[in-house]
């Protein structure tokens, strides 16, 4: 095992004692559970988020002239990033705000510019292709994005079907794989 895979190894283990509660939890489908992941959690951590975007700066492409990070997970995630590869942000908004400058996307200019889209958990994808639609209506070029945890339940798929290319630090499954060890 590489020292990098022996990085990654320990990084999806920490997450995932983490943020991998046990109790009885109402998920959103109304379904319950006795186990429950909280993305929070390593949000919340400034030294497991700072290991998460040292993780993540490997995978940010050449040429990417702005990192957008998504409401709300993604806004933390972005900005540990941006001081990882010196890149500006913009951070997302899932609905432009009704005042002020009404904008959708706050901090850096995305119009005419290489922008990775950047988001915490990708499940189903959904919320990355409707803010990657809007971005593009925006002026944006963007055809990568980028998560923490793949979920891999269909978002790789989603957004390779909107010509968004998905790239995960970590999986479901290298979450799991420390607990199989």
């Amino acid at each position: 095992m590489t020292d990098t895979d022996q990085a990654t190894a320990a990084l999806a283990r920490d997450i995932d004692r983490t943020c991998r509660l046990t109790g009885r939890f109402v998920l959103r489908s109304g379904r319950t559970a006795d186990e429950y992941f909280d993305k929070y959690r390593f949000e919340a951590d400034p030294v497991l988020l700072d290991r998460v975007a040292a993780g993540l700066a490997e995978l940010v492409p050449p040429g990417t002239e702005v990192l957008a990070g998504l409401e709300l997970g993604g806004i933390p995630v972005v900005t540990a990033l941006a001081r990882h590869v010196g890149l500006p942000c913009a951070f997302v908004r899932k609905t432009a705000k009704a005042y002020g400058t009404a904008r959708l996307a706050e901090g850096a200019e995305v119009a005419g510019r290489r922008v990775l889209v950047v988001e915490d958990v990708v499940t189903s994808g959904g919320q990355v292709v409707i803010s990657t639609g809007q971005l593009r209506e925006l002026g944006a070029r963007i055809d990568q994005a980028l998560c923490v945890i793949d979920r891999s339940e269909g978002g790789t798929e989603a957004l390779a079907a909107h010509g968004v290319a998905l790239r995960a630090l970590l999986t479901r499954a290298d979450l799991a794989a420390h607990r199989r060890a």
